[in-house]
């Protein structure tokens, strides 16, 4: 099935960054008709079963209507400048070993298409914090590092606490501005799922490490 919400990319952007989300829904079949239903207005580029088929729903150099309101350091018309990845997935379940699979292989090719580099491929929740929270805590964004398909920050000492120093290396790496536990929260979504609490040092080594490995453009 092909969704009819789609539209060019702006300014003939290409697209440089790569957005996974989950669907929340209770099954792909259902996700894919809200995906490629006019009433709606959203869409993917690609939605991946749970057991690891592949949907192509929009060309990947259309403007899929999946990121909404947020921004990833200087962009913030996110459709027209990245290619957004659907899993079918209620939201609170593991992700299967086949979609995994499926999705490390179309990250792959995406990736090498369109030259974009690790560091360019983030969740929903890091484009709009507080919005979204997908792909989730359950989602293993280890894995994909691994692959060289996403990025971790480094394993290093914790570094001296300071708010305003965070805030400023958050905005480095790419977090748009929102309230700060808000930008604290979506960071750790990605970095430390299941952490809770006031900022540590911890939170300032990791954020460290990516500001000055992965400045966000």
């Amino acid at each position: 099935m092909t969704s009819p919400n789609f539209g060019p990319r702006r300014d003939n952007a290409r697209p440089d960054l790569v957005v996974i989300h989950y669907t929340a829904m209770a099954d792909c079949d259902a996700a894919e008709r809200v995906l490629c239903s006019t009433e709606y207005e959203v869409s993917a580029h690609y939605l991946i079963t749970t057991q690891g088929d592949v949907i192509q729903l929009v060309e990947e150099a259309d403007r899929a209507w999946h990121a909404g309101a947020g921004a990833w350091g200087s962009v913030t018309d996110v459709n027209s400048r990245s290619i957004g990845i659907e899993l079918s997935n209620i939201g609170t379940a593991p992700f299967a070993a086949s979609q995994m699979d499926a999705l490390e292989t179309l990250l792959c090719g995406i990736m090498d298409r369109w030259s974009i580099p690790p560091e360019r491929v983030i969740g929903h929740s890091d484009l709009a914090p507080g919005r979204k929270i997908d792909p989730g805590a359950r989602f293993d964004w280890n894995r994909l590092a691994r692959q060289g398909l996403a990025i971790r920050a480094k394993k290093s000492p914790p570094a001296p606490t300071n708010p305003a120093t965070f805030d400023a290396l958050l905005t480095t790496i790419g977090y748009p501005q929102v309230p700060a536990d808000t930008r604290l929260s979506a960071f750790r979504l990605r970095h430390r799922p299941h952490h809770t609490g006031p900022l540590d040092g911890t939170d300032m080594a990791l954020a460290l490490d990516l500001a000055k490995r992965f400045p966000a453009t």
